[in-house]
């Protein structure tokens, strides 16, 4: 029976769909959407802050429409990190990569999509919403990806769209620049490389390829490493042809004057936001460890969370106990495993010590 009223027009391929979302439930460690744990400083609050108020003197007026400010200072930032030479003209910034995401598809999904799963659930979704045909590729029982069958099936499915997500949620699995260069030659149309967590790891990024090889295009998001979430901004790097055509399907000033400012801000304190990158990774080494030691399996992770089992209960149950005693942890629906976020230093201390008294 369908849950929607049969008066409510609603487009068929939506009818079976739940909308996406982890569980937004009390908890004394809140280790389940993959954020960061530590706040911003006073200090850098109420410079946004007074940015924010200079910006709210001129509400009545539209924002940047196309972010000028914004995109220099990402592709600053881009530049500085990987060595790279891009400008203004090589970014564009959005709500959030989940728009980032929805804006590829709208403008060039025309021939369908692929991507390798597990992998971030919002590629399909957004696909389906969107109407664009979606390929499930294939990876190693370990959730590995086997690059000559990738390439096999890329090949065989032709798609417009590629989506390779590094390191890979839920898994934190991460593709070497040599594997991204090799599925690229394959690729009909656009190779996306999804890096929302790239601080996080050591592995060399994609943008490093794209003034060679202009079809690969590489997503980012301030909301990891930056302890940015709320602010809702990501960010596209890609060759000007790229960018020039999502602005066929962008609204009009999708951005608000406030965003824009608030996230300014954030990349003149870079230094300070990602100081806590080296931190987590620190963190994510001690949690490994210790999970471990409880007997677990833990998928090797260039991330800021870790998937394991290895737990003789139910995913659901454990993840259910967990909450019992105060954490929460994310169950992403692979049979016999578990996601948790690297929190605070408390926070992983709660989740450990939680998970001992159950599982022993």
């Amino acid at each position: 029976m369908s849950q929607w009223p049969e008066w409510l027009p609603l487009v068929d391929r939506l009818s079976g769909l739940a909308p996406y979302g982890a569980p937004q439930v009390p908890a004394q460690a809140t280790l389940n959407t993959n954020e960061n744990p530590y706040s911003l400083s006073p200090e850098l609050s109420q410079a946004i802050a007074a940015r924010i108020q200079e910006s709210a003197l001129h509400l009545n007026r539209y924002p940047d429409r196309d972010a000028n400010v914004l995109r220099a200072g990402l592709a600053s930032f881009i530049n500085s990190q990987s060595s790279t030479t891009f400008s203004a003209e090589n970014i564009w910034a959005a709500n959030g990569s989940n728009e980032i995401i929805q804006s590829l598809f709208l403008a060039f999904g025309n021939s369908g999509a692929i991507g390798f799963t597990p992998s971030y659930s919002m590629h399909p979704l957004i696909a389906r919403v969107i109407g664009c045909q979606w390929r499930n590729g294939s990876r190693r029982q370990d959730f590995s990806l086997d690059i000559e069958v990738a390439k096999r099936e890329i090949s065989e499915s032709a798609p417009t769209l590629t989506f390779i997500t590094t390191p890979n949620n839920p898994t934190g699995s991460s593709l070497s620049i040599e594997e991204i260069l090799d599925l690229a030659k394959v690729c009909p149309g656009l190779l996306v490389v999804d890096e929302a967590y790239a601080e996080f790891s050591d592995e060399q990024s994609a943008v490093t390829l794209i003034a060679a090889n202009p079809k690969i295009v590489v997503i980012r998001t301030m909301s990891k490493a930056f302890s940015f979430a709320g602010a809702r901004v990501g960010y596209l790097v890609a060759d000007p042809a790229v960018i020039s055509a999502l602005f066929l399907v962008r609204l009009p000033y999708h951005l608000s004057s406030i965003t824009q400012a608030a996230a300014e801000v954030a990349l003149e304190h870079q230094d300070e936001l990602l100081a806590n990158v080296d931190r987590l990774i620190a963190a994510r080494e001690k949690l490994r460890i210790a999970l471990v030691g409880l007997g677990l399996t833990v998928t090797p992770s260039k991330a800021n969370f870790l998937l394991f089992s290895g737990f003789d209960i139910p995913a659901p149950e454990l993840w259910q106990k967990l909450l019992d005693k105060g954490v929460l942890i994310r169950d992403v629906g692979l049979s016999a495993h578990l996601r948790v976020t690297v929190g605070s230093e408390a926070e992983n201390e709660l989740f450990i010590k939680a998970l001992t008294s159950i599982l022993r």
